[in-house]
């Protein structure tokens, strides 16, 4: 492969999806959420204000995140532009707008760049290989169910297709594997952020170590996520040690042959680094690029493709595209900057959502399982998993959409990367274990109910009993009855006595009994007596992770 040919153009967005657990960061800053208040309602307030977190180099040069909202829409706004590609009901779901009269559930942010000089992006490995590149977009996409994405775009036209490959691979990383990964350079031995001799963040990977399941997360990162603490489990990376490259390269038209533009695409699909060929088998190679490559334009000189850890466009030549015209601007360039990279961003979101519902299950069912291993379902846990049944359930019917787009090719794009995704999969998964679980509670409060009903039964014969010897005793027999129980007299008084004793000690079991069976099952009673309009905070305090 001619590695050495000059890139004509080369962006790339690295995509990061973490999960912010939601009740630890409320219960840090109760005056943004006090009770009842949402989520999402509480986060604009929040990242404005000066106590979402310590002193930040970046947060003070840069200024930190700003709401960037869409606000105009007209013919030739990139909102229409980036609008029009999608049915009305997603435009409504995944589109932050100034319309002022819709409340979406997602928050849109960006950091506004230097205007001077730029903020570069700088890397280098132990074996002396570098690049340095200007962010030239920063972004921030906040949920309502705690999912976040943040995006780093790059742009560079000064590189070779050996260096636009190794800024890909390398600059993904966000935390070793092992130690190994930097003494053979395959994590960069530096990296950092800077604007002129400022460094803004910096990481080195010298040392780590996981704490409480969680990984040592790069600097760079975590000086981007200032708002939150990563070292207090605000928030959880949710993939593995690499963020998404979402990337354009476009190459020269006379790149080499047809045989050469393969070699590289697989390259660049797969975040290799260059090399002679494929970097695996040449028939596993084209066999697996047969199910990720979309080849729709390949006779235009333009091909995508799609992986569980990458997302790419290769283009031959930037030139007019049919009837699209350069003078209008790069056609190719256009798209994968405007609904593409939407359509990325919504696959990753369903993505990070499933997975982050895979570890509630777990966590939940563990919680249930050491409930019911001692035979008593803790109320709370029943209402966890309510809860977490009822946002799977938003997610399923506000949140997901199988047909994104109204046109074939955006379709195609977007149901090819859910499919390296497994998203369709990991939803019907985790559907099953909800219902699954579901069945298991139903299953046992169908038994206390059960149980509940069999202690009524019991409770109203023996107070049904208690009734009916009152009655009998309460009927005005005469003669010798009368005689002995109600108006006794000298050589009766002792039976007269003994009855009223009898009837005391069978009046008195009773409703001990009866204090005893609501005292032994309090549980079951505590939560129907409480008053359910009263404001409370219930368990969207309880941190789930953390456990308490």
């Amino acid at each position: 492969m001619p590695s050495g040919k000059p890139v004509l153009q080369q962006k790339t967005y690295f995509l990061f999806p973490f999960v912010i657990d939601k009740e630890v960061v409320a219960s840090a800053h109760p005056d943004f959420w006090p009770p009842l208040r949402s989520w999402i309602d509480g986060l604009d307030d929040w990242l404005r204000s000066e106590n979402c977190a310590t002193a930040s180099p970046i947060r003070t040069r840069l200024g930190g995140w700003r709401r960037a909202s869409y606000s105009e829409f007209d013919l030739d706004s990139s909102a229409y532009q980036d609008m029009v590609f999608f049915h009305p009901f997603v435009r409504r779901v995944f589109f932050d707008t100034k319309t002022g009269d819709q409340a979406t559930l997602l928050r849109v942010y960006e950091m506004m760049l230097p205007q001077t000089l730029p903020l570069l992006w700088k890397a280098h490995d132990v074996r002396g290989r570098s690049c340095s590149v200007p962010v030239t977009d920063l972004r921030l996409f906040l949920f309502a169910n705690g999912v976040g994405i943040l995006s780093i775009g790059v742009e560079r036209a000064d590189c070779t297709v050996r260096e636009a490959l190794w800024m890909n691979e390398m600059m993904r990383k966000v935390y070793p594997t092992s130690g190994r990964q930097r003494r053979e350079g395959r994590v960069p031995a530096r990296s950092l952020l800077t604007v002129g001799e400022e460094t803004l963040a910096e990481e080195t990977f010298e040392s780590g170590a996981i704490i409480q399941f969680q990984p040592p997360l790069s600097k760079l990162i975590q000086s981007l996520l200032y708002f939150l603490n990563y070292e207090t489990l605000e928030y959880e990376q949710i993939f593995d040690e690499r963020m998404i490259p979402y990337s354009y390269m476009a190459v020269d038209p006379g790149f080499g042959t047809q045989e050469n533009v393969e070699h590289l695409f697989s390259r660049f699909l797969y975040v290799d680094r260059d090399g002679e060929g494929f970097r695996y088998d040449p028939a596993f190679t084209r066999e697996q690029m047969r199910e990720h490559c979309y080849t729709r334009w390949a006779h235009e000189g333009t091909y995508y493709g799609f992986t569980r850890y990458s997302n790419v466009t290769l283009a031959l030549g930037v030139r007019d595209r049919g009837l699209h015209q350069m003078e209008e601007g790069n056609l190719i360039d256009r798209m994968f900057s405007g609904r593409y990279y939407l359509m990325a961003i919504v696959a990753l979101f369903y993505r990070a959502t499933l997975l982050d519902f895979a570890e509630n299950v777990a966590l939940v069912s563990r919680r249930l399982y050491e409930n019911l291993a001692v035979g008593r379902l803790e109320q709370v846990n029943v209402e966890i998993a309510t809860d977490l049944r009822n946002e799977f359930l938003n997610f399923s019917n506000y949140w997901y959409f199988d047909e994104l787009a109204n046109k074939d090719e955006e379709i195609e794009h977007f149901q090819m990367q859910c499919r390296a995704y497994r998203v369709e999969e990991l939803r019907a998964q985790i559907e099953q274990e909800l219902a699954n679980m579901n069945a298991a509670l139903n299953e046992h409060n169908q038994q206390r109910s059960t149980e509940a009903v069999n202690r009524l039964a019991m409770l109203s014969m023996i107070f049904g009993a208690g009734a009916v010897l009152t009655g009998f005793f309460g009927m005005n027999f005469g003669h010798v009855f009368e005689r002995y129980l109600f108006k006794p007299e000298a050589d009766t008084v002792q039976v007269h006595l003994g009855a009223v004793a009898m009837v005391t000690l069978i009046t008195v079991s009773i409703i001990l009994l009866g204090v005893y069976l609501v005292a032994v099952n309090w549980r079951d009673y505590r939560y129907i007596l409480r008053a359910r309009n009263a404001p409370t905070r219930r368990h969207r305090w309880f941190s789930l992770r953390l456990g308490g």
